[in-house]
């Protein structure tokens, strides 16, 4: 019996995909739930797993087509049997040891961490050593088709040829095309800065309070609820009590209507090897501290194995994103359309400050908050930074909803 294999339904802000990659060609066997083929769409990249067990029979879209939401892409022969390889004519040469597998050169630094998570999937499936392949994508990198190609024996797999040596005052380029998401990225990005009148208010803040709750309750938290207690929750749950004070910080322009939330759901900014995506964390108002560490947690593990879905990325009335975990100390973040605002944290310096008069030692960061100066006006911006301030300041408040 032949099956479909269909585009699955995509939602009404996707368009249309890509497809990626095709993990299996015409003659393979597949079984249920086993992928065949990524799907790129501006947001994520989708796997679409067979249905049924059998053989692809047939292949209808090839890599880089564009199909459409619940378009055929391939027919399954279900039930079937992958053909057995044909019998060598010469019995005295298939008897024969086939050479070993040339080997590329070792490469260093080409660990599994360097690998995309397509990459990562094949290279554990296959047990595959990256290591041992030679990279054809940028600067060397292992891309998931070298490791394919070597697991077939393929151009990946064969002795690197010493690179002819460059014309003197030769300067090497490369021209490589962005994928869907990187181009969405920029579309989005455009569209912000031409659609948005975007102002940029700072603050700092003394986290030595948040340092000293982590530390003296840090351990029974992990205890009591399976996961460590970072800062993220802190300016999560700060920035809801915020919003809830200051509604205009978390609503959004339609046409000449303001739209005013009554839900805080706020989208974490989650850096990826295809860029930056932003899941979102729905009804933060209602969520502990332990509810947003372990959501934070499952959509880093969730980005980081290429799992994250489309509905983890709709919606979103505020966003939160973190310069300060690759060391930024200041930064004027870009507001995320339909949304109005958007909360830069960075990363914390000692610095002396004066208490009581005294010239002290303290965790400080700098805070920024850029909005839609269209419908928030410079003082709810200013207050709203200082609401977090405060809050973050005396966490006590937090629990208090102060």
């Amino acid at each position: 019996m032949s099956i479909e294999v269909k585009v699955p339904v995509l939602p009404e802000s996707v368009s249309d995909a890509t497809i990626a990659t095709w993990h299996k060609k015409v003659g393979d066997a597949v079984k249920r739930d086993e992928n065949l083929v990524d799907l790129e769409t501006d947001k994520v990249v989708l796997e679409v797993p067979s249905t049924v067990d059998g053989v692809l029979k047939e292949i209808r879209h090839q890599e880089g087509d564009t199909v459409n939401s619940e378009q055929v892409i391939a027919i399954i022969e279900e039930g079937a049997a992958a053909a057995a390889p044909a019998p060598a004519k010469d019995e005295a040469k298939a008897a024969a040891p086939a050479p070993a597998k040339a080997e590329a050169p070792k490469a260093a630094g080409k660990g599994t961490e360097e690998l995309s998570p397509a990459g990562r999937r094949v290279a554990e499936e296959e047990h595959i050593d990256p290591s041992k392949v030679a990279g054809t994508g940028r600067d060397g990198r292992v891309t998931k088709e070298d490791l394919v190609n070597y697991g077939k024996g393929g151009a990946a797999a064969a002795p690197a040829v010493p690179a002819a040596k460059p014309t003197p005052g030769a300067r090497p380029e490369e021209r490589v095309p962005m994928t869907r998401i990187r181009a969405r990225i920029a579309e989005r990005l455009m569209q912000s800065k031409n659609s948005i009148a975007m102002l940029t208010s700072f603050n700092e803040v003394n986290l030595a309070e948040v340092v000293k709750m982590r530390k003296t309750l840090g351990e029974s938290f992990e205890k009591a609820n399976g996961i460590k207690l970072g800062f993220m929750s802190f300016f999560v749950k700060a920035a809801a009590e915020a919003l809830k004070r200051r509604p205009v910080i978390n609503a959004s322009v339609d046409g000449n209507d303001i739209i005013y939330h009554g839900y805080q759901d706020i989208s974490i900014a989650v850096s990826t090897d295809k860029g930056l995506v932003t899941p979102v964390l729905r009804d933060v108002q209602d969520m502990s501290f332990a509810d947003v560490e372990q959501g934070i947690a499952g959509y880093a593990r969730k980005a980081r194995d290429g799992k994250l879905g489309l509905d983890d990325l709709q919606g979103g009335t505020f966003t939160i994103t973190n310069g300060g975990t690759f060391g930024s100390l200041l930064s004027t973040p870009i507001v995320n359309p339909p949304q109005s605002a958007i909360l830069g944290m960075h990363t914390i310096k000692e610095r002396a400050i004066v208490e009581n008069g005294l010239v002290v030692a303290a965790p400080m960061m700098y805070l920024a908050l850029s909005y839609d100066h269209r419908i928030i006006d410079g003082k709810d911006a200013v207050l709203f930074l200082v609401d977090i301030k405060n809050q973050l300041e005396n966490p006590q408040r937090m629990l208090l909803g102060l």
